[in-house]
């Protein structure tokens, strides 16, 4: 098993699968073409035997230079509970500290109680909104209409 960037041709091979790998939650629209070809220095994908298990899509801010976003991440569903994520996490986190980036953002839905549940584990904080739903603070409409999202913070430290 192995961890190496992402390519532009991954993303032939990613989005078919990422609906699946939600369940049928329809998820592959969040993740255009661009993310491979413009972001490939800061997203990767862990592979076994040549086939992707997992990927993490990511990118420096252009706007916040301490800051570092997450903008995707999944592994398949045989392959959780194996620290998949956790090593392309931490691979993300190692290329945001090279640059010099000590704040890793990224979101979720509220929805979705296993993202949450990881990123607290993970130790991200969630950011604190004046909304509150099942005991999460989340942000309404931050997405769009009716597209709350519950946002995290992680302050890098030595790795």
């Amino acid at each position: 098993m192995q961890v190496r960037k992402v390519n532009s041709s991954d993303y032939d091979v990613i989005i078919p699968l990422i609906d699946e790998w939600w369940a049928g939650r329809k998820m592959s629209d969040k993740l255009p073409r661009l993310f491979f070809s413009h972001f490939s220095n800061t997203s990767f994908v862990f592979e076994k035997q040549g086939e992707i298990i997992g990927f993490l899509i990511g990118f420096l801010s252009q706007e916040k230079e301490n800051e570092a976003y997450i903008h995707f991440v999944g592994v398949h569903p045989n392959y959780r509970k194996m620290k998949i994520a956790r090593q392309l996490y931490f691979e993300f986190f190692s290329k945001a500290k090279q640059h010099g980036r000590d704040t890793i953002r990224c979101i979720t839905s509220p929805v979705n109680k296993g993202s949450i549940e990881y990123h607290t584990k993970m130790g991200f904080d969630i950011e604190e909104s004046n909304f509150v739903v099942d005991g999460v603070s989340v942000f309404l409409e931050y997405d769009g209409p009716e597209q709350p999202r519950v946002l995290f913070v992680k302050k890098l430290k030595d790795l």
